[in-house]
């Protein structure tokens, strides 16, 4: 079955920076848009970015941009999340998803098939 593995999460001070990846297995990755969401303690999933599966359109929440960069490299069939600057707001479980075969991406989380069991991402002052 598919697989999504996602790693580099970790404790960092405000300011600092942290690289998530997204390992992925038995997906059609180039033909799969995919997608970055988080989920804060007592708080509501949402979606964080966004990249089309041949990686040429992007799309980020107001919250992190500037700030995050998402890519993909569709030859090792993996998703990136290159996070700077990060602020204490920006602590919760990382996850990301795929849609299957979807070449566009959503932003609605109902719409994606495949999710990762996530990565913690944790920012002190």
């Amino acid at each position: 079955q598919v697989q999504l593995v996602e790693s580099g999460g970790g404790s960092v001070q405000a300011g600092g920076s942290l690289r998530l990846s997204c390992a992925t297995s038995r997906l059609t990755f180039d033909a799969a848009a995919m997608g970055w969401f988080r989920q804060a303690p007592g708080k509501e999933r949402e979606g964080v970015s966004y990249i089309s599966a041949s990686g040429n359109r992007q799309d980020y929440a107001d919250s992190v941009k500037g700030r995050f960069t998402i890519s993909r490299d569709n030859a090792k069939n993996t998703l990136y999340l290159q996070m700077n600057s990060l602020k204490t707001e920006d602590t919760a479980m990382y996850y990301c998803a795929a849609m299957g075969r979807s070449y566009i991406y959503s932003t609605r989380p109902d719409e994606y098939s495949y999710w990762g069991q996530g990565t913690q991402v944790t920012v002190s002052s």
